[in-house]
């Protein structure tokens, strides 16, 4: 019984029952050591088995940490043999690349999770499916990656699944957003009745010291009166000062500390083991010790209640037990324990070497190359971020003069893959002092300049880096295109920050200097896009031109697309942007999925491609958490802020702007600010607020404020004069006008071209405006429907101040119907109300059915509309194939339709 846990298992249940209905989910379970995390997933088993739920468990261990997927292998193992056959052919193929059987190109980490995904989705199709990890704090991190993948798509699923952690570790999961339930200590009645129900007979004062000691810690309720019937006293048994853990696990070494030699033996191999199998441990005890064991060795263990054994399976009944056995073992048992085992499993060779760096008392070369044979091993099963601890841990076995330096920037180069610049830039310090190749020493120079945050960044950074990269280029067969990559970091310093002149030329000189043929192209002039948009913007759509985006790989087709964006070509990006997007979902790559939609969603916005623009928002914000890129999440998050403010959803852009600058200011990025003040310029002009629009866009244009950004300041530049206009800032709107005109002839971008001329007509007198307003709409404007739509609406209104009553009508007319199209609902009215003013009748605007559609139905609509199958669908969106059967089972009603046949005559044809 769970004394005290009434309601929490209720809860669970009550998951449970509703898993078992198509309602899946998650939940992450948060405690202290002994608080009943395990009692209470054990309890959840049970209840789930009553309602024909079939189990699945995994177990952290703490030295089992750093094997990629172990805790994947453990939690899928019993059900791998007969489902991963059914899976389709990449999914079983990144399945077994991640788990070591099989050779190949390593799988994408999500590729992994949508395997793991549908193979616990066919699992639910035969029964629901109870998924549960406890300690989940010592899952790999491949795994917890994995699992929080696969625990953030369970909703549509017959799975439910049940995640423990202990209080005080970092995991990956406690970023994952899941639900979360907190559990705290028992109260004084439920203390009592489970030490009554444990401890009969325990003397009043035993008991009240009992009660205070344990402090309502279930675990300690249970364990300390055993310690007390083996005979110790309770003052000798019951420190005060130490913590509950501490306790309990004095507790059992206690009751370990009289069992007989082998069986101390057996538990410490097993402590120290990343695995449970009953051989592997025998075998490594037989090394440990020189003499023969067998499972009666067990036997004392099993009794004294420290170890359970499952068939071939051994485990112990707490982590606290497993962690006093090996904590109590002296330094030098618990080398040679980890040394019996690296020998157990010469057949392992990822395990074996990490034992081997367990077993080592220092520095040797010999363990460093193991691991760092290891870390390879790892990077061919997608496990990157494991192969950079792997070459990490390796780096401190080895020493100054031999690998070192080696291991130290193979390691950094790998954390700046991942985004971990902070990690890195740790790391290429400490290589500086080691022996390091010529190569390998203008590497280490290379990187310390790219990610060097203390240095001033001007021209004597960038020409101290372009001399390290040319003689890069030279020295190594790739140097050039490392320098290129490394050039990256400084190309987005340019777009986010203020350099001078001088600093983006170098940037951008450096940059086709390395260039060493063709396929480099698409690398420079994103580079060229982000360090001199203003400079360079002409060259590189001439050079754009003559690149088709099928003839580059999907990597670069995002480059040229992200360069494109970054110097206000929208329409230019538009062709590969959806390339890119297309390729990287086949591909599975979603973290640079999530990049090329934010990219994609922002130019959709411009291009008044709203349906597209709102669920490539929406797929942009999840994938982007889902791959640890904060910063995309948030552009993508004041992108939905941005289409919600546009449809009329004021409280919900708020919530969305607000929270996005909070984060974004948390994490010291005030360079993205520039999109929030975009974001609030537009929501206010679309509102006809044109004090406060002015006020928000003036901002990411003036070099003084925090959040000066020219480059996205001027995406809001026609906003901003038309602001200045309607609030009687004249002066300011010519001389903005004027900004625009010269920026837009120097640079030629489409955009501001447009721009420029949907502000001209705005801006001249009323005499001269007539031919402005005929001349945009006539040409310039034609890629962008919503700015013409607005002129249309401003065009209307002129000429019904010049008492053009019936000529008025006929762009009113063509402005309600754009913004009716668009969603655009506050212009709409407006526009509305302009025509009836002209004594037009006006209808309120037809409902869309597919408004009704969230952005991920309307994804899938499409896609179904296309003739995929949910399998396919699912594998395009990363869900499973049963989420998208739920979402089309919800879109049929809303669009009036009984089946996938008829999907075309929703006239999904949207953007």
């Amino acid at each position: 019984m769970l004394y005290g846990r009434e309601a929490e298992l209720r809860l669970l249940s009550d998951l449970i029952s509703r898993s078992s209905a198509g309602a899946g989910g998650a939940l992450l379970l948060r405690g202290e050591a002994g608080i009943g995390k395990t009692s209470l997933l054990r309890a959840a088993r049970e209840a789930g088995a009553g309602q024909g739920c079939r189990a699945l468990s995994a177990l952290g261990v703490q030295s089992e940490a750093s094997i990629p997927f172990a805790g994947l292998h453990q939690l899928l193992n019993p059900v791998l043999p007969n489902h991963a056959p059914s899976l389709p052919a990449r999914q079983r193929a990144a399945l077994a690349a991640a788990f070591g059987a099989a050779e190949g190109a390593a799988p994408e980490m999500f590729a992994v999770g949508l395997a793991s995904l549908e193979l616990i989705s066919a699992l639910a199709e035969e029964s629901p499916v109870l998924l549960v990890v406890d300690d989940a704090q010592w899952i790999d991190s491949p795994s917890s990656e994995v699992l929080a993948f696969v625990a953030r798509r369970l909703e549509a699923e017959r799975a439910v699944m049940l995640l423990a952690v202990r209080d005080g570790h970092e995991t990956v999961l406690n970023d994952a957003g899941l639900a979360e339930l907190e559990l705290g200590r028992l109260d004084d009645d439920a203390a009592l009745q489970l030490l009554a129900a444990r401890a009969p007979g325990l003397e009043r004062p035993v008991r009240d010291r009992l009660l205070a000691e344990a402090a309502g810690n279930p675990l300690a309720l249970v364990e300390l009166p055993v310690a007390l019937s083996a005979g110790a006293s309770v003052p000798q048994t019951l420190t005060p000062w130490l913590p509950t853990p501490r306790r309990l696990e004095q507790a059992y070494l206690s009751r370990a500390s009289s069992l007989p030699d082998a069986a101390r033996t057996v538990l410490l191999i097993a402590a120290a083991d990343d695995e449970d199998d009953l051989t592997e441990i025998l075998r490594g005890a037989e090394l440990l010790d020189g003499a023969p064991f067998s499972v009666d060795s067990l036997t004392p263990a099993i009794q004294a209640d420290l170890i359970e054994l499952s068939g071939h399976r051994v485990r112990f009944r707490h982590p606290l037990i497993r962690s006093a056995i090996y904590n109590a073992a002296p330094a030098s048992r618990r080398l040679t324990a980890h040394a019996a085992l690296a020998k157990a499993l010469a057949g392992h060779q990822e395990r074996r070497a990490w034992h081997r760096a367990a077993a080592s008392p220092g520095p040797d070369d010999d363990v460093a190359l193991d691991l760092e044979a290891a870390a390879s091993k790892a990077l061919q099963r997608g496990a990157p971020r494991a192969a950079a601890e792997a070459l990490q841990q390796a780096a401190l076995l080895s020493t100054p003069d031999t690998h070192q330096g080696r291991l130290l920037l193979r390691a950094a180069e790998l954390n700046f893959e991942l985004g971990e610049a902070t990690v890195a830039r740790r790391q290429l310090a400490e290589a500086r002092s080691a022996r390091l190749e010529g190569g390998e020493r203008l590497r280490l120079t290379l990187w310390r300049e790219a990610l060097n945050e203390e240095s001033w960044f001007g021209p004597q950074r960038v020409q101290g880096f372009a001399a390290v990269a040319d003689e890069l280029a030279c020295a190594e067969n790739d140097g050039a295109k490392l320098a290129l990559r490394a050039l990256c970091p400084l190309s987005t310093a340019c777009w986010y920050g203020n350099p001078d002149q001088e600093t983006r030329s170098l940037v951008v000189r450096t940059a086709r200097r390395l260039q060493r043929d063709e396929r480099d192209l698409p690398m420079v002039l994103s580079i060229a896009a982000s360090a001199d948009p203003v400079g360079e913007t002409a060259w590189i759509i001439d050079e754009v031109a003559r690149i088709r985006p099928e003839s580059v790989p999907p990597v670069e087709q995002h480059a040229l697309g992200a360069a494109l964006t970054a110097i206000w070509a929208f329409e230019l990006s538009w062709p590969y942007l959806c390339a890119a997007v297309d390729s990287l979902r086949r591909q599975g790559q979603l973290g640079l999925l999530g990049e090329a939609l934010t990219s994609q969603l922002w130019a959709a916005i411009h291009l008044g491609k709203h349906r597209l623009a709102r669920s490539a928002a929406d797929e942009a914000r999840r994938l982007s958490r889902d791959t640890g890129r904060p910063r995309w999440a948030l552009v993508a998050d004041l992108a939905m802020a941005t289409l919600a403010g546009e449809r009329g959803e004021s409280e919900t852009a708020d919530e969305l702007i607000l929270a996005a600058e909070t984060e974004l200011l948390s994490i010291g990025a005030q360079s993205i600010l520039g999109f929030a003040q975009f974001t609030r310029g537009r929501i206010a002009l679309v509102n006809n607020q044109y004090d406060e629009a002015f006020e928000q866009l003036a901002r990411a244009l003036d070099p003084s404020d925090v959040t000066y950004h020219p480059f996205v300041g001027y995406w809001g530049i026609a906003d901003l004069i038309e602001a200045a206009v309607r609030t009687g800032r004249d002066s300011e709107a010519r001389h903005h006008l004027a900004r625009l005109d010269a920026l837009a002839e120097k640079t030629t971008a489409p955009y501001l071209k447009a721009m420029a001329a949907y502000a001209r007509p705005l801006v001249a007198p009323d005499e001269e405006a007539e031919p402005l307003y005929e001349q945009a709409l006539a040409g310039r404007l034609s890629h962008w429907p919503f700015y013409r739509a607005r002129l249309l609406l401003a065009h209307g209104r002129w000429l019904k101040r010049q008492r053009r009553i019936t000529e008025a009508r006929r762009p009113l007319r063509a402005a309600v119907e754009s913004f009716d199209a668009l969603g655009i609902k506050t212009l709409g009215e407006d526009a509305r109300a302009a025509l009836r003013a002209t004594g037009e009748a006006v209808a309120r605007p037809a409902s869309d059915a597919l408004d009704k559609l969230t952005p991920q139905e309307l994804q899938i609509a499409k896609m179904a509309a296309t003739g995929m199958t949910n399998r396919e669908i699912g594998a395009r969106l990363f869900i499973s194939h049963r989420t998208v059967g739920q979402h089309l089972h919800s879109i049929f009603p809303k669009l009036g339709i009984t089946s996938r046949g008829q999907l075309h005559l929703a006239n999904l044809g949207g953007d």
